[in-house]
């Protein structure tokens, strides 16, 4: 699990492609102090597994559905990424519950400046857009972010000059896509009262499931 607080920029420095699926070789240097095989790493957003090391790289496999669901598959040579450890138990939860497991992706329709604030307006699909909420959580490319305002195709998010320095958003431009992940608790939501725990009757004793009158009854 991961919060979405990025540690730094990091690079790749080779790409192995396969027939469907990749090898990633990313650098970095904050994230090397403690980093062994089997750690879980973000870049951009995309929880991947450390399988070797060597020193101050490390390599990940990719598999399939990953580049069908991310942008990795536009990675090269010299691409910076976005790069976060997982978050150990005693650490500070900074941002938001992200699991690293990317719906999908939009792009950057517009990006402007208000005071010492810069607006990214991100498209997306309405299959990421349904889950998106103003004042809630969205990780863009692993950042966590909150978003100010919606409309039918869009969303915009305010961000503070230090994540734009600490991020590879400082380099984004209108058009490029972006890695998308909605927060956990409304796709869980949705799941449980669209799919109701099957009531069963155990000697007439009241049955579960979370449903919209339980709700309704509980004054939510």
């Amino acid at each position: 699990m991961f919060t979405g607080i990025i540690e730094e920029v990091g690079k790749i420095t080779a790409v192995i492609k396969g027939q469907r699926s990749s090898q990633l070789w990313v650098s970095g240097a904050v994230i090397m102090d403690d980093l062994k095989l089997g750690d879980s790493v973000a870049v951009n957003g995309v929880c991947l597994t450390v399988s070797q090391l060597r020193g101050n790289k490390w390599m990940a496999d990719v598999m399939s559905e990953t580049l069908n669901r991310s942008n990795l598959g536009d990675l090269k040579g010299g691409s910076v990424v976005n790069l976060e450890r997982a978050m150990p138990a005693n650490g500070r939860f900074g941002g938001h519950i992200v699991a690293g497991h990317i719906d999908g992706t939009g792009h950057i329709v517009q990006i402007s400046k208000d005071d010492n604030a810069v607006i990214f307006e991100i498209g997306a699909p309405p299959k990421i857009l349904r889950y998106i909420i103003e004042k809630g959580s969205i990780a863009i490319d692993g950042i966590s972010l909150t978003v100010i305002e919606m409309t039918a195709a869009s969303f915009k998010v305010s961000i503070i000059p230090h994540t734009v320095k600490q991020t590879i958003l400082g380099i984004k431009k209108p058009g490029d896509p972006v890695n998308l992940e909605n927060d956990l608790v409304g796709k869980y939501i949705e799941k449980m009262l669209l799919n109701p725990a099957p009531k069963i009757d155990h000697n007439h004793e009241k049955s579960g499931g979370l449903t919209i009158d339980f709700l309704t009854e509980a004054g939510f």
